[in-house]
């Protein structure tokens, strides 16, 4: 264990204004606490808040961080309490360690619902001061580090929690050597034979050919020497897990896997950077798309740095990072660069970015978003890449790898993605899936009265656009259920002669114990209220008895007795709907629905006009409808869809393809069902099937009457 007199030390290397009185403090209080407490392994316990706080000493962070990891497991593991900590170090101390115990407490690895909500615990504590998370990543570090002591099944459970949150989150903060250390004792937990492959593989390359490392750095050295700039150069073969998930993406051997080495040259100011650039591809072979320049365009967490992949020696690729030491100090400490001394000063460093932008926009839409929407978009905003776009005017769109022009457009502005109905890359017209490449302009094509529709959801990947797309959708589908309501409603009305109004809706609401008349007639549209509920609670004297049966074979009032009668083809009306005949002599009469186009040839002969009206009660699953149906080209969608329509007691009497692509395939779905509520509840069914990507009624003027 690290005694105090060496922790001071390691303190004032970088601080030699520290408080020393302070620290001396808290490392005695930490040490009485954790008296007789033991680590599995056997060791003392307080030999962990040491080791924390020594890993936060190579951050160069502040007296407060310090103490805070020598006092940060006090108050959940010892008598310890907030009071006492806030009375013998302050608030600001008592704050942090208040807060790092409560992280602590959160299950991240538990079931999604609870895990989603304890993400939000962990973001808003967060938000609050980012000291907080700097102190926790440092204790899953040194735990990992230990990890061999605990029981085998812990020591899984832990790894995937590291592997899963800690370690991208690490990334996302910026502090991306933490992020490959974490991820390479995690992989050493969880795929112990794959990690050890690894090793052999490289161990057996090394043999093969030599000290590359040691050989290509060389070899920069003597060029930059060459065109007279100072730089330091630094390569390394890459951690195990970062080769096995490259081998894993790209499916490749590790014999096929190429760039397994990387060199860092660390310079003086941006134009060296430039200049060095120029050196490397005049002496070496750039690979074609493996150039990023992040000084130019800097990642949301600070990170500078030319990024180029070339052909070095015996053709092997190796990629070079290229910044100066500024960059280099903040691509190092990420987050932590807000709070480093340097000779007991905070050190100002023009490239660091404060990381609260972003945690401010993930928890701006704390409140917006269910427990499963919020944990996708942290997983989307911590777990990708970034890719670089152009709008036509030049302003940039960063976005996740793998993003669409949708994407693209929500990140302009919510009204532009909801509009959107195409898009232009680099002046050529490409669908909305199409994956946008760094450095590519983007052009939104939008029209008025354009909605987002439900197969968007499988196009976008970013959190904001996902968010946007499920809050119009649900608009979309209340005003639908209104206006389905209103229709429903009216025809309920209508069967017991009564006039449907304002005030009778907002007594029925008031009745039924609904919020108003809007909310009743959503409710009846969803399938979520029967019509007749509200005829029964206004009118019981008049109300149609709920389970009277319909004669199946005279459903129909207002017909002379034994009068021939069949559905219109074109329409097929349904009991629910308001109606109309038309007499054909010799023929009887055919019903159509009250809207139904077909019926402008009659309207100069209102002889053959017949005011029907569908018998009230519950009709048999007879009465045909016919749906038109867009889904996409998965396996088992199409058993799926008989499936749900079964499910709701509906009949299907025909199905035919009428439309075939590579990625989606297009129904006519015919279903029997009682009547027009009885529709609607198959139609929503359906429609909240993710593969579905549209579906309708239809209406066919073609069909003969």
């Amino acid at each position: 264990m690290i005694d105090l007199d060496d922790l001071i030390a390691l303190v004032r290397n970088y601080n030699p204004r520290s408080d020393a009185d302070l620290i001396t403090r808290a490392y005695h209080y930490g040490a009485r606490m954790h008296d007789g407490q033991m680590r599995q392994s056997g060791e003392p316990y307080f030999t962990h808040p040491v080791a924390v706080a020594a890993i936060l000493t190579e951050q160069q962070l502040d007296d407060a961080t310090i103490v805070t990891a020598l006092l940060h497991d006090t108050i959940e593991d010892t008598k310890s309490t907030y009071v006492e900590v806030e009375r013998l170090f302050g608030t600001d101390i008592a704050e942090l360690v208040d807060g790092v115990t409560k992280l602590t407490n959160l299950e991240l690895s538990s079931t999604q619902s609870k895990q989603a909500d304890n993400f939000r615990k962990l973001f808003m504590a967060m938000s609050k001061d980012l000291r907080v998370i700097l102190v926790k990543l440092a204790d899953r570090l040194h735990n990992m580090r230990t990890i061999r002591s605990m029981r085998p099944e812990k020591q899984a459970q832990k790894a995937r929690e590291t592997m899963e949150i800690f370690a991208p989150l690490a990334g996302r903060m910026g502090m991306q050597w933490m992020r490959e250390e974490l991820e390479d004792l995690s992989f050493r937990v969880l795929n112990a034979e794959a990690r050890k492959s690894i090793i052999r593989r490289f161990i057996t390359l090394q043999r093969e050919t030599g000290d590359l490392v040691h050989t290509i750095t060389a070899d920069i050295r003597t060029e930059l020497d060459k065109a007279a700039i100072d730089a330091a150069v630094y390569g390394r073969a890459k951690k195990p897990y970062s080769i096995w998930r490259k081998m894993q993406e790209k499916d490749l051997a590790f014999s096929r896997l190429s760039d397994i080495y990387g060199f860092r040259v660390i310079c003086e100011n941006e134009a060296d950077c430039y200049r060095i650039l120029g050196v490397i591809h005049h002496r070496w072979k750039a690979v074609p798309g493996r150039f990023k320049d992040y000084i130019s365009q800097p990642k949301q967490n600070g990170y500078r740095s030319i990024h180029t992949t070339v052909q070095g020696r015996d053709g092997k690729r190796v990629e070079v990072q290229i910044r100066t030491r500024q960059m280099h100090e903040v691509n190092e400490a990420g987050v932590a660069a807000h709070w480093a001394y340097r000779e007991g000063k905070r050190v100002k460093n023009p490239f660091a970015v404060d990381p609260a932008k972003w945690l401010a926009s993930l928890t701006e839409r704390l409140d917006e978003e269910d427990h499963v929407a919020f944990m996708e978009t942290v997983k989307l905003e911590m777990y990708t890449d970034q890719v670089f776009c152009f709008t036509p005017k030049g302003d940039v769109i960063q976005l996740p790898k793998g993003a669409t022009p949708l994407d693209f457009a929500f990140a302009i502005h919510t009204r532009v993605g909801n509009s959107c109905v195409s898009a232009k890359v680099d002046g050529i017209r490409v669908p909305l899936w199409t994956r946008l490449r760094n450095g590519q302009s983007v052009e939104i094509i939008s029209a008025e009265g354009q909605r987002p529709q439900a197969a968007w959801m499988d196009i976008v990947t970013t959190g904001r656009a996902k968010t946007a797309i499920r809050r119009a959708l649900r608009e979309d589908d209340r005003s639908r259920f209104v206006r389905l309501g209103q229709e429903l409603a009216r025809s309920a009305f209508d069967q017991v002669d009564r006039k449907m109004s304002d005030k009778a809706l907002r007594t029925a609401a008031r009745m039924l114990a609904v919020p108003d008349e809007v909310e009743l007639l959503a409710r009846i549209g969803a399938a979520e209220l029967p019509a007749r509920r509200v005829i029964e609670v206004l009118y019981p004297e008049v109300a149609p008895p709920t389970e009277a049966e319909v004669i199946q074979n005279r459903p129909v009032v207002g017909l002379a007795p034994d009068q021939p009668y069949r559905r219109a083809q074109c329409c097929q009306p349904l009991p629910g709907e308001r109606i109309v005949g038309i007499t054909y002599r010799g023929q009887g009469v055919v019903i159509h629905t009250i809207d139904c186009p077909a019926l402008e040839e009659f309207e100069s002969q209102s002889e053959r006009w017949v005011d029907l009206h569908w018998q009230a009660g519950r009709h048999a699953p007879i009465h045909n409808a016919a749906l038109d149906v867009t889904i996409s080209n998965d396996a088992g969608m199409l058993g799926r869809i008989c499936t749900l329509i079964g499910e709701r007691a509906a009949n299907i009497s025909d199905l035919v393809l009428t439309d075939r692509k590579p990625d989606f395939y297009r129904l006519m779905i015919e279903t029997e069902v009682r009547d027009v509520e009885h529709l609607h509840l198959v139609m929503t069914a359906l429609e909240t099937e993710s593969h579905v990507a549209q579906i309708a009624r239809m209406r066919d003027l073609n069909r003969k009457p």
